[in-house]
């Protein structure tokens, strides 16, 4: 009887320990490699819609791949979402009361408790000059050919990052919903290493099932 509680113990510990790698596996898969995500606002319509089921691409942020114009992210949410001053040599967006610790940090960045993240398109990168005058975006002096807005949908000065010069390292990305999003117009360029993820593939619904 005591050789049978020692092996029916034995199994029990297994099996925890079996379930313990796969949640730390499926974590790590993730957080470093994809996930699949539901688009919950209005910001990015009409090319993605609430209720849009996508595949996040996250290995392409791990592997430091080039972060390129006009591709959808993902990026952590800044703190202070709208902002009314700046400095003009250094439009970046606040981000503060970061995690400290090792538990606080694996509870906000990997089980991403009470974090938030916006989904977004890339607009400028590191060195670009963006310009939103007139209703359009002006990158470098050209124009943006930006097919991918509803038709009639106008770029409005939206906050006060609507004349600037992306700091290196950073991003400028806005919702293609521009009436209707919160973006780096209102708080500022967005940091390369707060972006999470690019936007792969969208699951649902099947008739838009595809390469975004």
């Amino acid at each position: 009887m005591e050789i049978e509680k020692k092996e029916n113990m034995k199994e029990i510990i297994e099996w925890i320990i079996c379930i313990a790698i796969a949640v730390i596996l499926a974590l790590l898969v993730r957080h470093f490699i994809g996930t699949p995500t539901v688009v919950r606002q209005g910001s990015m319509q009409t090319t993605l819609l609430q209720g849009d089921r996508l595949i996040l691409n996250r290995w392409a942020i791990t592997t430091h791949q080039e972060i390129k114009v006009g591709e959808i992210i993902t990026f952590e949410a800044p703190t202070e979402k709208s902002r009314t001053d700046y400095n003009k040599d250094y439009p970046v967006a606040i981000y503060e009361n970061e995690p400290t610790n090792i538990f606080s940090k694996f509870a906000y960045y990997i089980l991403e408790i009470n974090k938030t993240s916006y989904i977004k398109r890339v607009i400028g990168v590191g060195g670009d000059h963006i310009l939103i005058e007139d209703g359009k975006v002006y990158r470098n002096g050209e124009e943006l050919k930006e097919n991918y807005l509803q038709k009639g949908m106008e770029t409005e000065r939206t906050g006060i990052f609507f004349d600037i010069k992306v700091p290196e390292g950073y991003i400028f990305a806005m919702g293609d919903n521009r009436t209707g999003s919160m973006d780096c117009r209102e708080f500022g360029c967005i940091p390369v290493e707060k972006v999470e993820s690019k936007v792969a593939i969208r699951f649902w619904p099947f008739d838009k099932f595809g390469k975004i």
